[in-house]
């Protein structure tokens, strides 16, 4: 059987409402597990996607990544957390999903996401969304790059991250 006839066995139909919330995670945030646990309200597997891309130079492996947002968002057997390279349409195609997350932090993020949204649609043919999510209010001003700033030069990102998070991170920036 070739793998397309049996990926399409495990598909929407037969796995449920399926999206994908990718992202690099470099580290994940209390605002990226705000946005995973509100996103199970309205599908019944949620894929959480670290994307690889060489071109950048993560603080963290991706094998790290993997394993902190596993840390981060417990043992829910409706999170399946993977890395992926490439095109995020083709990704979300191979795991069936009609459905891609997106947060937005500020309006300054729009403009960028709306465009990648319209160029994945146009790339399925309209076969998948872009559900845009804002954050919860205590979450707003959290991003990777400002908790890994902060643990860079000793601040307290307690509130920030996971626990888990909080001592790679601040294992990463002892060496």
């Amino acid at each position: 059987m070739s793998p397309k006839r049996e990926r399409s066995r495990v598909g929407p139909a037969a796995a449920g409402r399926i999206a994908v919330y990718a992202g690099s995670f470099d580290p994940i945030t209390r605002g990226h597990e705000d946005v995973i646990r509100r996103s199970l309200e309205f599908v019944d597997r949620l894929v959480v996607a670290v994307a690889v891309n060489a071109s950048k130079q993560p603080l963290f492996e991706s094998d790290e990544r993997l394993d902190l947002i596993r840390a981060a968002v417990g043992g829910d057997p409706r999170i399946d957390v993977r890395s992926f390279t490439g095109l995020l349409v083709e990704f979300a195609e191979e795991v069936g999903a009609r459905l891609i997350i997106r947060g937005l932090r500020a309006v300054s993020d729009f403009e960028y996401e709306f465009q990648m949204a319209l160029m994945n649609r146009h790339l399925t043919s309209g076969r998948l969304e872009t559900v845009f999510m804002v954050p919860s209010l205590d979450t707003t001003y959290i991003s990777s790059s400002i908790v890994r700033e902060v643990a860079r030069y000793g601040g307290n990102i307690q509130d920030l991250v996971h626990p888990r998070v909080a001592e790679a991170l601040r294992s990463k920036f002892r060496a």
